[in-house]
């Protein structure tokens, strides 16, 4: 059997390929316009703000300069394939000997198994959160033409809790110290994310089947280890009546979207992560991050550029 669904997207469309501890990672994505101009220096920007080898974060340290491949020629997107790799450097397989006969709890090693026979065991192959890295290439392209097509589109995802306690950012201080001492004791804490993007194009989404709030929401539960979204008032609206929450077209608690189309307002997610599933010895002997979702931030904010991308690329045919 063949471990498929690689590819994202309907109209700004890309697959990834490569293993954790392959000779690389890369993306090809098609779909993306002609005459784009190609920001290398945008790309190298966000794939520095995932990188591994922070303070707090898992001890594999890598490089990640992208290598373009094709699809851009003299600063510009040609309108055909955009290949780009990165190389693996700092891979220590002999780490994951033991869950070849002992697959880790909350990891999918054992499903992995079950259901295609062979797997990459070596840093959880494509399920490890390796694999990102191609979502942040294609979330930078993504970002390109979206800036092109409306220049004071925004998007800023924050780290706003861990382990339930509130935090400032991804630099604070004191949650540094608290992952560093994570780390060394085998503890891992679950997170909060707030995504918001600013000044989004009216009225993208469809309203039956492509729903502004439908893709957003499918495009963050894919990121390793995210475990719910809220959009706008999220599960507070459950305990609310309709006169308390139904007062204005411009209701913080719809988020920006209403009947599936974007209001123009600021889109406004909560992203949940659990806690990483290494723990203990597991955790200790291998490369993890305590707090998967503090390198989740620049995904997130990947992943949301590519639903823009796609639902503004839908829009413009249905204009046709």
């Amino acid at each position: 059997m063949s471990a498929g669904s690689n590819k994202f997207g309907s109209l700004f469309q890309w697959s990834t390929f490569g293993e954790s501890h392959g000779p690389a990672m890369g993306v090809v994505i098609d779909g993306c316009p002609a005459g784009v101009e190609f920001d290398e220096a945008l790309l190298v920007d966000r794939l520095a703000k995932r990188r591994p080898g922070g303070p707090g974060t898992t001890a594999r340290v890598e490089s990640d300069q992208p290598e373009i491949l094709s699809g851009v020629f003299q600063g510009k997107t040609l309108g055909t394939p955009i290949a780009v790799m990165v190389r693996n450097q700092n891979a220590q397989s002999t780490d994951y000997d033991e869950i070849k006969a002992q697959p880790r709890i909350g990891h999918a090693d054992d499903l992995w198994t079950k259901k295609f026979g062979e797997w990459d065991h070596r840093g959880g192959g494509r399920a490890s959160a390796r694999e990102t890295v191609n979502w942040v290439i294609a979330g930078a392209v993504a970002e390109m033409f979206c800036l092109a097509a409306q220049a004071n589109v925004r998007v800023q995802a924050v780290l706003t809790t861990v382990g339930g306690e509130p935090v400032k950012g991804t630099s604070d201080p004191q949650l540094l110290e608290r992952l560093q001492k994570a780390k060394l004791e085998g503890e891992s804490f679950g997170a909060v994310i707030e995504v918001r993007v600013k000044n989004p194009p009216p009225l993208i989404g469809e309203p039956v089947f492509l729903k502004a709030k439908s893709e957003f929401t499918k495009a963050f539960m894919m990121i390793n280890a995210c475990s719910g979204v809220e959009l706008g008032g999220g599960f507070h609206l459950a305990n609310q009546k309709g006169t308390e929450v139904h007062k204005s077209h411009e209701s913080a608690d719809y988020g920006g979207v209403r009947g599936g189309m974007t209001t123009g307002e600021t889109l406004h997610f909560r992203l949940a992560f659990k806690p990483t599933s290494s723990i203990l010895d597991v955790a200790k002997k291998g490369r993890h991050d305590p707090c998967v979702a503090v390198r989740a931030v620049p995904v997130a904010e990947a992943m949301a550029w590519a639903v823009l991308a796609d639902l503004i690329l839908v829009r413009r045919l249905n204009q046709l």
